[in-house]
């Protein structure tokens, strides 16, 4: 009997292995921004890499916003901006092959955990209910169902930037992977429209269980039509 292949494990580049180690010795000195960093030769001596491969960690560590290299004082942490890592999220998401049932089950995860929050600040901020409002009914005259797709992310993405949680609003690009993976089965319908318009009134009325019920049914009917 042939004995089964064994799965092949990506093997770390030395600069990732650095760059997890970096992270933690951020995390483990409760580092902020502003902080400076190890130097490049202390990161030689304490971690036994060479120049190249200190260099290419901190690069990708600045790539993401995490340090900043400042004249006179090395690489120091600087301040993260969620909305500069946010813009590849929805790369990541689109270039990755996560099956279909998962990706639906993150975006009720973002948007439904979205909806308490997004209903305090629509009780103290009426022209955020007008402008949810105004973008529930510019649904598209077109049966096209690309136009359909971008008034639906529009609309959905804005309702979770409702809530005001930056680290929730990084997932938003999820949704354009979402509809991506869903376009070419999706039927165009008016009952969008009038779903988009139920959740705005529910959130203005304070009725958070009506706007989580329309919003599952609604993302729940579209799934359906995918299948």
């Amino acid at each position: 009997m042939n004995a089964l292949p064994k799965p092949k494990l990506r093997r770390k580049r030395l600069s990732e292995e650095l760059t997890a180690q970096l992270r933690k010795h951020i995390v483990d000195h409760r580092l902020k921004p502003g902080d400076a960093l190890l130097t490049e030769q202390e990161m030689m001596e304490r971690f036994g890499v060479s120049r190249s491969v200190v260099r290419e960690a901190t690069k990708a560590l600045d790539f993401l916003g995490i340090i900043d290299a400042v004249p006179s004082r090395g690489m120091i942490l600087d301040e993260f901006d969620f909305d500069r890592v946010s813009e590849y999220f929805g790369f990541h998401f689109a270039l990755s092959d996560y099956p279909r049932e998962q990706l639906f089950k993150a975006r009720m995860v973002v948007e439904l955990g979205s909806l308490s929050y997004a209903i305090d600040a629509i009780q103290t901020n009426t022209a955020l209910y007008e402008e949810l409002r105004r973008l529930a009914e510019a649904a598209p005259d077109s049966g096209i169902a690309a136009e359909w797709i971008e008034y639906d992310i529009a609309f959905h993405r804005r309702l979770v930037e409702a809530s005001g949680i930056a680290p929730l609003i990084s997932f938003s690009d999820l949704l354009r992977t979402f509809f991506q993976e869903l376009g070419p089965y999706l039927s165009v319908s008016r009952t969008v429209k009038d779903a988009h318009l139920q959740i705005v009134e529910a959130l203005r009325s304070g009725k958070l269980e009506l706007a989580t019920n329309v919003l599952r049914g609604h993302t729940y009917w579209q799934e359906t039509e995918r299948t």
